[in-house]
C-alpha cells in the first residue's frame, strides 16, 4: 500500500521530540475508524476498524495484514504482562483478552449484574491489573437503547477477577487513559469536560492524590520515556511535559485524531490513528517503557 507524506506539516515542537526532517506520514486510509493502537513487545503495532470489527497489525517491517475479524468491535486495547491483547469489545460492553492466536477469553461481562456503558480504553500495569474507562456513546450496532447504569465512570479490574469496581465516578465522559511504566501514576481524560486528571496509584493499586494535570481532554494518550504525555482529539496530538506545559503541536490533517501510541522495533515510531487513516512520524524519543 501506497504511502505518502501529509502536504501540509508544520509541526510546534520547543524540545525537540521529532526527528530532524522527519514528515508525517500516511500510511493507509482505507478504513472506516481507526482507533485503540497497541504496540506488543517485538514493537509491532495493533489497532482497530471497529465499524468494519476488525483488529489490524502494522509490523515492525511496514507490512499491513488484518490480525482479528470479528473482534467484538474492539475499540482501546493494550497488552497484558503475557503478551495477550486486552481489547474494549463494546459490541456487547465487554472485556477480552486475545492470545497471540487469536483467541479470545471474555475476563468481563458486567457490573453487578448491569450492562456496562461501552467500555472504550484501558491500562493494564505490570500485575495484569486493568483500569478502564466507561463513557456512554450509542453504538448503531447494539440491539439495546439506553444505559444500564447511571454515570460514566472510571473502573478497576483486578487480576483474575470478573467484577470491575467503581473507582472514581466524578465525571462527565471519561475516555483516554494511561498508566506510568513504574506502576506509579495514572492519567484519565474527561473529553467532555475538557480536562485531563493525574492519580497517584497506591501500593495496593487503588488511586488517591486526583489532580487536574491539563485544562483539555483527549480520546486517546501515551507516555514517552521522557515522561512527556501526548493527548488527541480535534487538533491533531498535543504533547505536554511533565510539569503540564505544552511542549509540542502535531497536526493531523483529519477531523479527528483518535489514539496514538509508540511502536517499531526501536519505539520511535509515533503511530497515529485519525478517522480513515492511520500515520507514523519518526521521533528522537521513545516511547515509555518498564524498568
Amino acid at each position: 500500500m501506497a504511502q505518502s507524506e501529509q502536504e501540509v506539516f508544520t509541526a510546534f515542537d520547543t524540545t525537540n521530540l521529532i526527528a530532524p526532517g522527519a514528515t508525517l506520514i500516511r500510511v493507509s486510509n482505507q478504513f472506516s475508524f481507526t482507533e485503540g493502537p497497541a504496540v506488543d513487545e517485538a514493537g509491532n503495532v495493533f489497532f482497530t476498524d471497529q465499524p468494519n470489527d476488525r483488529i489490524w497489525r502494522y509490523s515492525t517491517d511496514g507490512t499491513l495484514s488484518v490480525f482479528k475479524e470479528k473482534a467484538g468491535r474492539s475499540n482501546g486495547m493494550y497488552f497484558d504482562p503475557s503478551g495477550n491483547l486486552v481489547t474494549c469489545a463494546d459490541e456487547n460492553n465487554e472485556i477480552w483478552s486475545i492470545s497471540p492466536q487469536g483467541d479470545v477469553t471474555v475476563l468481563m461481562t458486567d457490573h453487578k449484574g448491569s450492562r456496562l456503558n461501552g467500555p472504550n480504553d484501558l491500562w493494564v500495569d505490570a500485575t495484569g491489573n486493568i483500569y478502564f474507562t466507561d463513557p456512554y456513546y450509542e453504538r448503531d450496532y447494539w440491539k439495546h437503547d439506553g444505559p444500564d447504569i447511571d454515570g460514566e465512570h472510571l473502573y478497576f479490574l483486578p487480576y483474575g477477577s470478573s467484577q470491575p469496581e467503581k473507582i472514581d465516578t466524578d465525571y462527565v465522559k471519561p475516555n483516554g487513559i494511561i498508566g506510568t511504566p513504574d506502576g506509579q501514576r495514572l492519567y484519565v481524560a474527561d473529553i467532555d469536560d475538557d480536562k485531563t486528571y493525574r492519580y497517584d496509584i497506591n501500593p495496593d493499586a487503588s488511586l488517591s492524590n486526583r489532580q487536574l494535570f491539563v485544562e483539555q481532554g483527549s480520546d486517546g494518550m501515551i507516555l514517552d520515556e521522557r515522561g512527556n504525555l501526548y493527548l488527541t482529539g480535534g487538533d491533531g496530538v498535543t504533547v505536554y511535559s511533565a510539569a503540564g506545559e505544552k511542549i509540542a503541536q502535531i497536526p493531523v490533517d483529519e477531523d479527528w485524531t483518535g489514539n496514538i501510541c509508540f511502536g517499531g522495533a526501536d519505539r520511535r515510531m509515533l503511530f497515529i490513528t485519525a478517522s480513515e487513516s492511520i500515520y507514523t512520524l519518526q521521533m528522537q524519543v521513545a516511547g515509555a517503557k518498564k524498568p
